[in-house]
């Protein structure tokens, strides 16, 4: 007698919400501190807008309101487990993602911090779906929070003109591949040969160990722009392409990627074929928010209608490693407040 095993149990996107900040810095008011002006801004990334902490804020007070935010869109009061994704956790050490629990009021369940930097909510999905997947979790809230005004070097007209402090969030519940919702496929890559490409040099082991003070530079972020960009159209590309393969969809409804320059964006839609209405962008209205970057991206293209419930949804990242990542799903019908004290696209 052939016993029927159960089909496994498929993570299913129930909530999602987004935070930013209050502070929003325009490129007019870059411009007068460093030199840039809007339209090189504009032109060379499509940003016009970004969003900072305050002194004495936080990523964990991003993430938690973003946390808030997904619970109320799912109508739960709690999770079994929270995985944040975040390159900029509070401290150094401990992990984070165990203090936004405990504000949350989740009580002591398993919490854990995720860093792959712009890839790190594509990671956080993958890690959320297999607590699922294995009966660890019923209910998982992933988070994706930075805030890289932090670790900007003042002067640095690039990547100060490019991120902006943000937080999104989704909650995750057991369900059925079937279900709208349901997290569908993953792809999942690194290439650490080509770690100095986009780094923080100092602060970790390696520069302590020395027992030699950094430079104050060294503790700022750093990338490698050109090459950078390369490797993002390629592996976001590829990435998404091998799941389109795989589910045999042919071209997705919508790709929302991270969102780094609205100029990979639309290299990554022209070598994967599609029109311009396809790939989501918001990154015009808040920067490059990093770990939050897909998520908020989500939560913008629903409240304002461009991503609808049915839609075949293709979510990719790239970033600090080198790190890749994509995830593929039916988008579900949800409840999503519109980001906080934010004017309308242009």
């Amino acid at each position: 007698m052939t016993a029927t095993l159960p089909a496994p149990r498929a993570a299913v996107v129930a909530g999602l919400g987004g935070w930013i900040p209050h502070r929003a810095v325009d490129n007019d008011e870059l411009a007068r501190t460093l030199d840039t002006s809007d339209t090189w801004i504009r032109t060379r990334t499509g940003i016009r807008r970004r969003y900072t902490i305050a002194p004495g804020e936080a990523t964990s007070d991003l993430a938690v309101e973003a946390g808030r935010r997904a619970l109320k869109s799912a109508g739960a009061a709690d999770a079994d487990a929270l995985v944040l994704a975040t390159s900029t956790p509070d401290q150094p050490c401990p992990a984070t993602a165990p203090q936004v629990a405990a504000r949350l009021g989740l009580g002591p369940v398993p919490a854990f911090d995720v860093n792959a930097v712009c890839t790190g909510f594509v990671y956080a999905l993958a890690t959320a779906a297999g607590l699922i997947a294995t009966g660890t979790a019923e209910r998982v809230l992933v988070i994706g929070a930075d805030t890289f005004s932090t670790i900007l070097a003042p002067d640095d007209r690039t990547t100060r003109a490019i991120f902006g402090d943000g937080a999104g969030a989704v909650l995750l519940r057991a369900g059925d591949r079937s279900e709208p919702g349901a997290l569908l496929d993953f792809d999942l890559g690194s290439e650490g040969e080509q770690a100095e490409l986009i780094q923080v040099p100092a602060g970790g082991s390696r520069q302590r160990s020395t027992g030699l003070a950094a430079p104050a530079r060294d503790h700022c972020f750093t990338m490698q722009g050109r090459p950078v960009f390369m490797h993002a159209v390629l592996r976001m590309s590829a990435s998404t392409q091998k799941l389109i393969d795989r589910q045999e969809w042919g071209t997705p409804d919508k790709l929302v990627a991270h969102q780094a320059n609205i100029r990979i964006l639309n290299a990554v839609g022209d070598q994967l074929g599609l029109g311009e209405e396809q790939v989501v962008a918001n990154l015009d209205r808040v920067g490059n928010t990093v770990a939050g970057s897909i998520p908020l991206a989500l939560a913008d293209a629903v409240t304002d209608g461009r991503l609808a419930p049915g839609e075949r949804v293709v979510l990719t990242g790239f970033g600090g490693g080198l790190t890749w990542g994509s995830a593929a799903l039916v988008w579900p019908d949800l409840p999503v407040e519109a980001l906080p004290h934010q004017p309308p696209a242009a």
